[in-house]
């Protein structure tokens, strides 16, 4: 039986390799799968904390970011780029990952409501989470996108 190992680090503790396979998960999922060329590289990561987990053979199963207040919206924490490799999908890691972000940014920052920017077709997912709907759809790099907000911790 396999182990899953979190980790959670700030972008100065990633070593090369970690931030190598970060982004190499990020670019699979976000730009080759979804067909959608963008410039992931948003200089939020360097602010932000990166929380993934691994199974012990090193595979990135899934991945997410917390961003503190101010990073991605003022008056905001907000976690992003919520992602589970494809060759792990449907076992459940991406709700994983989603929750410990939550989880971890209402601990960090519990005097801010969280923000994101969620895919269109993941409203029911992050809505599972206690995310609201705000506003209304807009696109983002040719992706239908919702602004959500979670104000209390509800995982």
């Amino acid at each position: 039986m396999s182990t899953t190992n979190v980790f959670f680090k700030s972008f100065d503790q990633l070593d090369s390799i970690q931030l190598y396979k970060i982004l190499q998960l990020r670019c699979a999922v976000f730009m080759l799968e979804q067909n959608c060329l963008y410039n992931d590289f948003d200089d939020k990561d360097q602010a932000s904390l990166h929380l993934w987990m691994e199974d012990d053979q090193q595979n990135i199963l899934a991945y997410g970011r917390i961003l503190p207040p101010g990073v991605s919206y003022d008056g905001y924490s907000s976690i992003g780029r919520i992602v589970s490799s494809q060759k792990y999908r449907k076992e459940g890691w991406g709700r994983q990952i989603c929750g410990l972000c939550i989880e971890k940014t209402h601990l960090l920052y519990p005097d801010f409501p969280v923000k994101i920017s969620a895919q269109s077709y993941l409203l029911k997912f992050y809505e599972s989470f206690g995310f609201e709907a705000i506003g209304s759809e807009y696109l983002e790099d040719d992706i239908p996108h919702q602004a959500m907000v979670k104000k209390r911790l509800q995982i």
